[in-house]
C-alpha cells in the first residue's frame, strides 16, 4: 500500500473506511472580517421580498420609537404649564404675568415662563394628558409588534439561509477531490461542517435583527435631537466617534483570538475524535498518557484563545457605557441651563435626556454583538474556505459510454504524482484483459494503491491515458466509471443499521433473495444464522458486534451484490482466518468469471493463481507475469517469495 511521506499521497484508499489523519496540515484561515461580512450579506438577499419587509419593519418600528419622547415630552409640558398657570394669578394675560415676574427681579423664571404655554389660573388639562398618553402608548404597542414581525421574519431568513449554506456545504464536500480529505484532519473539517455552522447559525440570529435596529435608531435619533437643539445634539454626537474608535480597537485585538478559538476547537475535535476511534490501540500500546498531554495542549490553546477573545471583546461594552455616562451627565448641565434660560421646554429636556440614553443603548447593543459577530464570521472564514476549495475536474459534458461491458483495463504510459517535485509513477503500461485476475505486488510505497486510485478517478493522471473497454476513463463520468467497479478495502467500513442493510448497499434494487445469496456465497450466512436477530441485527458505525473478520465478510458480501464488471481487493482477506481465506477465494473465483480483477496483496499465497502479477518498485513495473514465470526469472517477485517462503522453496 503506498504510504506518503512529505511529497507522497494518501495513507489509505479511498472511500468511507479511511481513519483519521492528524498529520495534515490545517487549512489556511482567511482574515478577513469585511468580505466575508459583505458575503453573508448577499446569502440573506437570496429572500429578498422578506429582508425588504423585515427593513420596512424595522425602519416603522424604530421611527414609532423615536417619535414616542417628543410625544411624552409634550404631556410634561401640558403638566408643567398647568402647575406654573394655576401658581399664578387669575384673571391677567400671560404677558401681564411675565411684566409682573420682571418687576419683582425674577427675570429668570420671566424667561421660562415666556417660551411656555399657560394661561394664568388655569390648571392641568388631564383629557389632553390623556389623550397624548394614549398615542405614546399606541406608538409604542406598534412599535414592539413592528419589531416582532422583523424579528419573525428575520429568523426565517437565517434559518433558510444557514439551511441552504448547510447543503452547499454538503453538495460541496461530494465535489472536492481526495487530495483534499488526504491533507485535511478529519476532526477539523468536522468542526467546520458542524460546530461552525451552528455557531454561525447562533450568531446571526443574536445579532443581526439587533444590529440593524441600533444603527436606523442611531439615525433616527440623530435627526430628533438635532431638531430640538443642534446644540445639544452635537454634545451627543461627541460620544459616536469616541464609541466607534474603542470598538474599533477593541475589535481588532479580539478577531486574531476567535479566529484562534475556531481553530483550536477543529484541532481539538480532530486529536478527540482520532483518540476516541483509535481507542483500543491506544490503550494497547499504553499511549493514554501521551494522548492525554496532547489533549491538555490543545485544550489549553483553546482556553487560552477563548478568554483572551471573550475577556478583550467584553470591554466594548462597559467603555461604551462609561462615554455614555459623561454623555448623559454633559446634556442634563446643558438642558437645564437652556430651560433657565428659556431657549428650551422642560418637556423638550426631557424627551432630549430620554433620546440621549436611546443614543447611547443602539451603540451599547452594537458593542455587545462585536463578540458575537467576530466569532460568527471566524467561523463563517472557515466555511467558505470549504466552499472556495478547488474542486475535482468536472464530468465531460458529453460523455462516452463503452459499448460493450467487459471489463478490459488499459494503461498507456502512465505517469503520476502527488507532488509536483516527487515522482512516483513513470511511463507505465498495463493491459488487463477481461476476466483476468491481475495481482499488484510489492514493497510499501511502491504505487500499488495508487495503481487502483487512478483507475477509480480518484486522482487523475499527470500524463497518458486509462481506458475501459476502449474509452478514456477521463471521457466518461464517474459514476458511470464507478458503477462499473467494486472495491473491497484493507479497512472494512459499515454504517450504523443492520446486516442486512450493510450488505444491501451494494445493489439497493436487489431482492431479498439475491441478498441473501449474495450472503451465503461469501460466507456471511453462517455467522448470521447464529446471531439472536440474523440479518435484523442492528451494528454501529464501528461494526460492534461482529468481529474483525466478521465486518470483511460484510463488505465482501457487498461487492459480491453489485457484480461488478471490475472488481478491486486491497487487502481484502486480510482480517479472516485461513479456512475462511480459502474459502473467499473460492467465491471470488466464482465472482471473477468474465470480470476483471485487480487484487492487492502482500501475502502472496493469495494470488498464486493470478493470471498475471505485476510487481511495482518506486512506481514502475519492474516484473510482470504468472506465478510460475517469475519464480524462475529470479528476480524481484522470487525475492519477495523467498521472503515469506523460504522453507517451503528450499524443499521444492
Amino acid at each position: 500500500m503506498t504510504r506518503p511521506g512529505p511529497g507522497s499521497g494518501p495513507t489509505a484508499a479511498p472511500g468511507p473506511g479511511r481513519g483519521p489523519m492528524m498529520a495534515g496540515p490545517v487549512l489556511q484561515k482567511a482574515h478577513s472580517f469585511g468580505p466575508s461580512m459583505k458575503r453573508l450579506v448577499r446569502l440573506l438577499m437570496a429572500y429578498p421580498l422578506r429582508m425588504v419587509t423585515v427593513l420596512t419593519a424595522i425602519v416603522g418600528s424604530v421611527i414609532l420609537l423615536a417619535i414616542a419622547p417628543r410625544i411624552l415630552g409634550h404631556a410634561t409640558n401640558l403638566i408643567f404649564d398647568g402647575v406654573i398657570g394655576k401658581a399664578l394669578p387669575e384673571g391677567i394675560t400671560k404677558a401681564q404675568a411675565i411684566d409682573g415676574l420682571r418687576e419683582r427681579g425674577q427675570d429668570t423664571v420671566a424667561d421660562m415662563i415666556s417660551s411656555m404655554d399657560v394661561t394664568p389660573g388655569v390648571g392641568v388639562d388631564f383629557t389632553a394628558v390623556g389623550q397624548t398618553l394614549l398615542i405614546v402608548l399606541v406608538c409604542y404597542v406598534a412599535s414592539s409588534f413592528l419589531s416582532w414581525v422583523a424579528a419573525y421574519l428575520l429568523n426565517t431568513v437565517v434559518v433558510a439561509t444557514i439551511r441552504q449554506l448547510r447543503a452547499d456545504v454538503e453538495d460541496k464536500v461530494h465535489r472536492l477531490p481526495l487530495r483534499y480529505y488526504d491533507t485535511s484532519p478529519r476532526g477539523d473539517l468536522l468542526s467546520r461542517v458542524t460546530n461552525d455552522l451552528d455557531n454561525l447559525s447562533q450568531s446571526l440570529q443574536q445579532t443581526i435583527s439587533q444590529f440593524l435596529n441600533s444603527i436606523l435608531t442611531v439615525i433616527a435619533l440623530l435627526v430628533v435631537m438635532i431638531w430640538i437643539s443642534p446644540l445639544m445634539a452635537s454634545i451627543a454626537v461627541i460620544t459616536v466617534p469616541l464609541a466607534v474608535a474603542a470598538t474599533a480597537i477593541i475589535a481588532r485585538q479580539s478577531k486574531p483570538h476567535f479566529i484562534a478559538q475556531w481553530s483550536s476547537t477543529g484541532k481539538l475535535n480532530a486529536q478527540i475524535e482520532e483518540a476516541f476511534t483509535g481507542a483500543e490501540l491506544v490503550k494497547v500500546f499504553g499511549r493514554q498518557a501521551e494522548v492525554e498531554a496532547v489533549f491538555d495542549e490543545r485544550n489549553e490553546k483553546l482556553y487560552q484563545s477563548s478568554w483572551r477573545a471573550q475577556f478583550i471583546s467584553g470591554m466594548v461594552m462597559p467603555t461604551i457605557m462609561f462615554l455614555g455616562n459623561l454623555n448623559y451627565v454633559a446634556i442634563a448641565v446643558v438642558g437645564g441651563l437652556r430651560v433657565a434660560s428659556g431657549n428650551l421646554s422642560l418637556g423638550e429636556v426631557q424627551a432630549f435626556i430620554q433620546y440621549s440614553r436611546q443614543f447611547t443603548q443602539p451603540l451599547t447593543q452594537i458593542g455587545s454583538m462585536i463578540n458575537l459577530m467576530q466569532s460568527g464570521v471566524a467561523s463563517a472564514e472557515r466555511i467558505f474556505e470549504i466552499l472556495d476549495a478547488d474542486e475535482q475536474t468536472p464530468d465531460p459534458k458529453q460523455p462516452a459510454t463503452p459499448a460493450e461491458d467487459k471489463g478490459r483495463i488499459e494503461f498507456d504510459d502512465v505517469s503520476f504524482r502527488y507532488v509536483e517535485d516527487k515522482p512516483l509513477i513513470e511511463d507505465l503500461s498495463l493491459v488487463a484483459r477481461p476476466g483476468h485476475m491481475v495481482a499488484i505486488v510489492g514493497p510499501t510505497g511502491a504505487g500499488k494503491t495508487t495503481l487502483v486510485n487512478l483507475i477509480m478517478r480518484f486522482y487523475d493522471v499527470d500524463s497518458g491515458t486509462i481506458r475501459l473497454d476502449g474509452v478514456e476513463t477521463r471521457d466518461m463520468t464517474r459514476d458511470d466509471l464507478r458503477e462499473r467497479t467494486g472495491m473491497v478495502l484493507q479497512d472494512s467500513w459499515l454504517f450504523g443499521g443492520t446486516i442486512y442493510d450493510n450488505i444491501a448497499y451494494g445493489d439497493p434494487t436487489a431482492s431479498r433473495e439475491q441478498v441473501l445469496e449474495a450472503a451465503m456465497t461469501s460466507h456471511v450466512d453462517h455467522f448470521v444464522r447464529i446471531l439472536p436477530d440474523g440479518y435484523d441485527t442492528v451494528l454501529d458505525d464501528e461494526g460492534g458486534g461482529v468481529s474483525a473478520g466478521e465486518r470483511q465478510l460484510i463488505t465482501i458480501a457487498r461487492a459480491f451484490l453489485a457484480r461488478p464488471t471490475i472488481l478491486i481487493l486491497d487487502e481484502a482477506t486480510s482480517s479472516v482466518d485461513t479456512r475462511t481465506e480459502l474459502l473467499i477465494q473460492q467465491a471470488m473465483a466464482n465472482l471473477r468469471a468474465d470480470r476483471t480483477s485487480f487484487v492487492i496483496a502482500h501475502r502472496l499465497s493469495t494470488i498464486r493463481d493470478a493470471d498475471t502479477i505485476i510487481v511495482m518498485e518506486d512506481g514502475h513495473i519492474v516484473e510482470q507475469g504468472n506465478h510460475e514465470e517469475l519464480l524462475a526469472a529470479q528476480g524481484a517477485y522470487c525475492r519477495l517469495y523467498r521472503s515469506q517462503f523460504a522453507g517451503a522453496l528450499d524443499t521444492e
